[in-house]
């Protein structure tokens, strides 16, 4: 009664002073008026004293059991008053005390009676507040859904997200339903409406429960069906019409997600195929210009990869304001790496080895094993670090179970790029003439003057600083070390005969359909397997076409 006393006698001041302002008599003002502003006064103190956090619920949630604890904390969140937020944070921060009556935030060397805000001394048997695993995961969660009543729209939207990860429950749905009905942006409300029902599918009203697996159901997110899933498997509900909606729903969700992996077994196969084209171009121009089986092509990758980390280090030590841009910077300098210590074995090597294929692949396996040696000498036997620049960290979210990581869209671009150059350089230039006029009549291109031993040199200089792209290419999506170019050597070579020799459209061809069949296979048999049947499907293609995909057209002499 206190308070309705205490209301009216704020409204009548109130209205005294209205009346006073505006010239009206007191007496002319209606009853009606008074009782109205008497009302909406008392309304306004009730209201407060509802929704405030109370002493006596800031006591049960920093002392007792820990489900009493849980409980008050449930019902404390559901009001939504903005004061439990800080009293949650000195909770986890170990400035409250507790008595047996009474919780007290510490501040400093002054205490304030918690739910009240009255400085008081802190009584000498008050003892902190102790919180388990249990009481920091639900705090976290509350606070969390306390920030969805924020004003500022970005914190609303982090603890969406945060909640959304984490997982909610039914003690969480007056809270969401509270920050729904106050929510305008039309994204954040989708947000919220997923995640109330979310919480709907665990509370105890089947017709509440029933109507939150139907709005689930058109989800496409792996976090909704395995909540869904281990509703139906635990056993936990036993309304049979919500059982029946629930393994509807599961089969809705499994078959929008089986089209988001379908997507990426086959991104993953492009991905696999773009890197697997960069590495077999140059070795299909060395090896279809001059047939050298060139084992250590997989070093002048390993050379390329280390010439990149050796501009990142640059970089970083004299140029560390444009770190986000020394892949750019590393990419000549990888070519021109490769493709220096590539002229330089054919010059001094290969050149005393021509039409002897087994010597040759016996001294490019030689000096594969010499460059890994060296390298270990230099950098170590361990895999030195790379790193991504900004721009190519992080993915584009296509499919709610489909991320496509930047790094590999931009290495199928730049094996977009290289392919290109490669083309426009054999079909435009004069060297490029004069590779293909050697690649098919070496004789006749040495009767009509070309000089072959320099078209030699620079050709396998051109394979090898494609090579050394190659590494630059794969520094940025594995592990650089001394052992690099061994992973990819043999299936360099499976692209370059499955494509035909010295075919570029072939050896593209070669490589994207490897790519992707190595990785639906893998997909099914697993990745020993998958490579066993690859090896086994280019057998017997080439049995069947020994020249590959595309044979070599025009006359050639050693035909």
């Amino acid at each position: 009664m206190s308070l309705v006393r205490e209301a009216r006698r704020q409204c009548r001041r109130v209205v005294s002073r209205l009346a006073l302002a505006v010239g009206i008599p007191l007496g002319r003002l209606s009853l009606s008026v008074l009782l109205t502003g008497g009302c909406l006064g008392l309304g306004a103190l009730l209201g407060n004293s509802a929704h405030a956090l109370t002493p006596q619920q800031a006591h049960a949630i920093a002392a007792g059991e820990t489900d009493d604890r849980l409980k008050a904390l449930q019902d404390a969140a559901a009001a939504g008053d903005p004061a439990l937020g800080p009293f949650l944070r000195a909770l986890e921060d170990g400035a409250v005390k507790v008595t047996d009556r009474q919780a007290f935030v510490v501040q400093g060397t002054t205490a304030v009676v918690a739910g009240a805000g009255t400085p008081t001394s802190l009584p000498p048997d008050a003892q902190e507040s102790m919180i388990n695993n249990r009481l920091r995961g639900a705090i976290a969660a509350v606070q969390s859904g306390l920030n969805l009543l924020s004003t500022n729209r970005e914190v609303r939207a982090q603890a969406l997200r945060q909640l959304t990860t984490a997982g909610v429950d039914a003690s969480q749905l007056a809270l969401i339903e509270k920050a729904l009905a106050a929510e305008t942006d039309a994204a954040l409300r989708a947000s919220l409406e997923k995640l109330q029902a979310l919480a709907s599918v665990t509370a105890d009203d089947a017709v509440k429960r029933l109507a939150a697996v139907q709005r689930l159901a058109e989800s496409g997110e792996p976090s909704v069906r395995s909540l869904l899933q281990e509703r139906l498997t635990s056993g936990t509900e036993t309304d049979a019409q919500v059982r029946t909606s629930l393994v509807r729903a599961v089969a809705a969700i499994e078959s929008r997600l089986a089209w988001g992996e379908r997507l990426g077994i086959i991104f993953s196969g492009i991905s696999l195929g773009s890197i697997l084209v960069i590495v077999a171009l140059g070795l299909a121009i060395t090896y279809g210009l001059m047939g050298v089986i060139n084992m250590a092509h997989g070093e002048l990758m390993m050379i390329g990869a280390y010439a990149t980390y050796l501009v990142q280090g640059a970089f970083r030590e004299f140029l560390p304001g444009a770190f986000d841009y020394y892949v750019l910077a590393a990419v000549p300098v990888a070519f021109l790496s490769a493709a220096l210590v590539g002229a330089a074995l054919e010059r001094t090597v290969l050149r005393w080895l021509y039409g002897r294929p087994l010597e040759t692949l016996l001294a490019t396996w030689g000096i594969s094993l010499i460059l890994i040696q060296a390298v270990r000498s230099v950098f170590g036997a361990q895999n030195v670090p790379l790193e991504n620049p900004a721009w190519m960290s992080g993915g584009l979210a296509v499919l709610p179970n489909l991320t496509l990581p930047y790094n590999r869209l931009v290495i199928i671009a730049f094996a977009g790029l290289v392919l290109l150059g490669v083309a426009l350089l054999v079909a435009r230039t004069r060297l490029g003439l004069m590779v293909r006029g050697v690649t098919q009549n070496r004789r006749m291109a040495s009767c009509v003057g070309v000089n072959t031993a320099q078209v030699d040199t620079l050709a396998f200089a051109l394979g090898s600083g494609i090579a050394g792209l190659a590494g630059c290419a794969l520094s940025q999506v594995g592990n650089v070390g001394p052992d690099l170019g061994q992973a990819y050597i043999v299936d360099a070579f499976m692209v370059v005969v499955l494509g035909g020799v010295g075919q570029l459209a072939g050896t593209v061809i070669a490589g994207l359909g490897l790519g992707v069949l190595n990785k639906l296979l893998e997909d099914w048999a697993g990745a020993v397997l998958a490579k066993i049947m690859v090896l086994v499907f280019i057998v017997l293609f080439i049995q069947k076409r020994p020249q590959g995909l595309f044979a070599m057209r025009g006359r050639s002499a050693e035909a």
